[in-house]
């Protein structure tokens, strides 16, 4: 995957100090990042997958993993 990706993150995000995860898409692929480790794992999903993922979380609301 080409690791000159345009990133981007909500501007929701953008009050809670930067701790938030980004996203950037390549042909039809959606790569994820977490922007306190931008150099880390970028786990990348089909498009469809990641509608869905995405949908899911709208439609369940604020969603916390891992606490």
């Amino acid at each position: 995957m080409d690791m000159n990706l345009k990133w981007r993150k909500a501007t929701y995000s953008s009050g809670n100090g930067g701790n938030c995860v980004e996203v950037a898409t390549v042909d039809r692929t959606v790569a994820v990042r977490d922007s306190r480790d931008p150099d880390g794992p970028r786990p990348a999903f089909g498009v469809r997958a990641w509608q869905a993922f995405a949908a899911t979380l709208k439609s369940e609301g604020d969603v916390t993993v891992g606490r």
